[in-house]
């Protein structure tokens, strides 16, 4: 049970009790991540991140290890104290810059990217039109044809149903 990964060396002080305690709480359940995870909302990969420290474990995920555990109302009312000071002090994630439109186009330029057709992480009303013609018109057309098939069958049951 004790065969946990070592926590970074750069954890605040309040960040590693508190892991640590939650570690400890999960060990007493003699349950796996998997079980654990059964057992409480969270899954197996989510009990991962909070019991490494990658990632602060939501209040109701303290509340339902301790429910889990079978703690006291006192010992349940400490971790909460833990918790609140842990989230406090956690470490923020640093944000990667995203490159710009011009970094973009000058990797592009010089090769350094392929150019795709249309871009998947775009919803399909953003994406530049195609090199084979708009989508618009096409989509135009088949709408319209939908609406008057769908005019059309209200209007044949309207007849047929009386």
């Amino acid at each position: 049970m004790g065969a946990w990964q070592p926590l970074p060396d750069d954890l605040p002080p309040e960040v590693r009790h508190f892991v640590e305690q939650l570690r400890q709480l999960k060990d007493r359940t003699g349950l796996s991540l998997v079980a654990l995870g059964a057992r409480t909302a969270y899954s197996k990969s989510s009990w991962q991140r909070y019991l490494n420290a990658t990632q602060p474990p939501p209040r109701q995920a303290v509340v339902a290890l301790c429910r889990v555990a079978d703690v006291g109302k006192d010992e349940a009312e400490r971790f909460g104290v833990r918790w609140e000071l842990a989230v406090q002090a956690w470490p923020k994630p640093v944000p990667v810059p995203l490159p710009t439109t011009a970094e973009l186009e000058g990797a592009a330029a010089e090769g350094g990217g392929e150019e795709y057709e249309d871009d998947p992480t775009l919803p399909w009303w953003d994406a530049p039109p195609s090199r084979s013609g708009p989508p618009t018109g096409r989509l135009l057309a088949v709408a319209v044809v939908l609406a008057v098939a769908l005019v059309l069958a209200a209007v044949v049951g309207a007849v047929v149903l009386g």
